[in-house]
C-alpha cells in the first residue's frame, strides 16, 4: 500500500520512539531502583552502628525484641540458630495495619556481641518504595511522553514539513501538467531550498531535450513518409501507364496488377504507420467536443454503398447520448477504423450492430466462429485472417488513440458468433 512521504515518516518515527522508549524505560527502571537501594541500605548500615553503640550505653536496649517506632528487634542467639556479623540485606514483605495491606520494606540482619559478650541478632527494617506503584507511574509517564513525541512529530510534518515540501509538490503537480511545447500552465517555482532549485532545473533540462529530440523525430517521420510517398505515387503512376499498353499479355497484366496492388498496400502501410507515430508524439493537440452519436451516422452513410455491396445489414441503437472530449480528426480515425474493421471481417450477408449508451458505444459484428487473440488484438501488424489488403494496423491505431487520452477504455470480447468493441468512459 502507497502512503505520503509524512505518513511514512511518521510511521517509523513512532516506531522507532516506541523502542527507544521501552529499552530507556527498562534501563532506567533498573537504574532507579538499584539507587534506591543502594541509598535505603547506606541509611540500615548508618542505622545499625547508632543502634550498636545505644546497646552498649544502655543495655536494657537488649530487651526490644519487637518492631516498635525504631522499627528494630535484639533476640538473642540460640543454641541452633546460626550466627554471623555478616550483614546480609534483603526484600520482605510485612503487613501494614493502616494500609491494611502487606507493604515492601528493606530488612538488614546481622550478630553482634553485647557488653557481656553474649552473641544476640539484630534486624532493622526500612519501608521502602513498592515496585508495582513505581512500575505504573513509570509506565504512564512514559505513555504520556510517547504521545506528547508523536504529536510533536505529527505537528511539526503537518506545520514546518508541509511547507518545506511544498516546492516539491509543486515540481509534481508541473510534472503531471507538462505537454511537448506547452509550458504555460505550469506553476512557478520560488523557493531557497537548494535540492529543489537543482531538481527543478534538470527537470526543465529534460524537458528541453525531450522536446528537441521530439522536433528532430517528428521532422525525421514526416520528411521520410512524405520522400517515400513521392517515389511510390510516381511508381504507380508509371505501372497505370504500362498496363494501358496493349501489346501485353494477360500474363503480363496480371503480375503488374499485383504489383500496383502490393504498392498500393505499401502506400497505405506508410500512411498508417505516419498516422500512429503523429499519435504517440502527441501531435494532435486541439480538443473538442465530439459527439460520438453524430459521427457514427456521418460514417454509416459513407460506407451505405459499400455495405449494399457486400450485402451487410446495419443496426443502429441510440438509447442515449454519447460526448468525448478529444480531437476531432482522431475522433473520426477511431470511429472509421473499428467500422472498417468490422466490414472487412465480416461474413456475406452479415450483420454490423452499433448500440450507443451513456458513456458507451458498443460495435458488434458477425464473422469468424472463434474468437480473436484478445492479447494481440490490438497488436501491431496482427491479422486475424490472411488479408492481403489490411495492413494490421488498425486496431493498433484505435488502441493508440485512446490510450492518448486516459478518460478512455476500449476491450474486445466474443459473445455467441458476435466480435464485440466496447469504447467506454468512467
Amino acid at each position: 500500500m502507497q502512503v505520503s512521504l509524512k505518513n511514512y515518516t511518521l510511521r517509523y518515527l513512532s516506531i522507532a520512539f516506541l523502542m527507544i522508549i521501552t529499552i530507556w524505560a527498562a534501563l532506567f527502571y533498573a537504574f532507579i531502583l538499584e539507587e534506591v537501594y543502594d541509598n535505603v541500605d547506606d541509611g540500615l548500615k548508618n542505622q545499625k552502628i547508632l543502634i550498636l553503640r545505644a546497646v552498649y550505653e544502655d543495655p536494657g536496649l537488649l530487651e526490644t525484641d519487637k518492631y516498635g517506632i525504631n522499627q528494630f528487634r535484639i533476640t538473642p542467639v540460640s543454641d541452633d540458630d546460626d550466627f554471623s556479623e555478616q550483614n546480609q540485606l534483603n526484600n520482605e514483605f510485612f503487613y501494614m495495619p493502616y494500609d491494611d495491606e502487606m507493604e515492601p520494606y528493606r530488612v538488614l540482619r546481622t550478630g553482634f556481641y553485647a557488653p557481656d559478650q553474649k552473641p544476640y541478632h539484630l534486624e532493622i527494617r526500612t519501608s521502602t518504595v513498592e515496585e508495582d506503584d513505581l512500575i505504573l507511574n513509570l509506565t504512564t509517564a512514559l505513555i504520556v511522553l510517547y504521545l506528547v513525541l508523536v504529536l510533536g512529530v505529527y505537528s511539526i510534518n503537518e506545520l514546518v514539513l508541509r511547507r518545506a515540501w511544498r516546492p516539491f509538490n509543486i515540481i509534481l503537480e508541473n510534472l503531471n501538467l507538462y505537454r511537448f511545447g506547452k509550458k504555460d500552465d505550469l506553476k512557478a517555482l520560488s523557493t531557497n531550498i537548494v535540492e529543489f532549485n537543482q531538481l527543478n532545473k534538470e527537470i526543465h533540462r529534460m524537458w528541453r531535450r525531450n522536446e528537441e529530440v521530439f522536433d528532430e523525430q517528428k521532422r525525421f517521420i514526416e520528411n521520410a513518409a512524405h520522400e517515400l510517398q513521392t517515389p511510390l505515387a510516381i511508381t504507380i503512376n508509371k505501372l497505370e501507364m504500362l498496363m494501358e499498353d496493349e501489346s501485353l499479355s494477360e500474363s503480363q497484366l496480371t503480375q503488374l496488377a499485383a504489383s500496383k496492388s502490393s504498392l498500393r498496400r505499401l502506400v497505405n502501410l506508410n500512411k498508417a504507420l505516419l498516422m500512429l507515430s503523429r499519435i504517440e508524439n502527441k501531435q494532435y493537440k486541439d480538443v473538442d467536443r465530439i459527439g460520438l452519436n453524430q459521427l457514427v451516422k456521418e460514417i454509416s452513410e459513407d460506407y451505405r454503398d459499400f455495405l449494399s455491396f457486400k450485402g451487410i445489414t446495419l443496426q443502429v441503437e441510440e438509447h442515449a447520448v454519447f460526448d468525448v472530449s478529444m480531437n476531432k480528426d482522431l475522433a473520426l480515425v477511431l470511429i472509421s477504423n473499428l467500422f472498417r474493421n468490422a466490414l472487412r471481417y465480416n461474413i456475406k450477408g452479415g450483420i454490423i450492430s452499433i448500440c450507443i449508451r451513456k458513456n458507451q458505444l458498443s460495435l458488434a459484428n458477425t464473422g469468424s466462429q472463434s474468437p480473436l487473440d484478445q492479447k494481440k488484438i490490438f497488436s501491431r501488424f496482427h491479422k486475424g485472417t490472411q488479408d492481403s489488403q489490411s495492413t494490421g494496423l488498425g486496431l493498433a491505431i484505435v488502441k493508440s488513440i485512446v490510450d492518448t487520452y486516459p478518460e478512455l477504455s476500449i476491450d474486445y470480447r466474443f459473445e455467441g458468433s458476435w466480435h464485440v468493441f466496447s469504447l467506454e468512459k468512467p
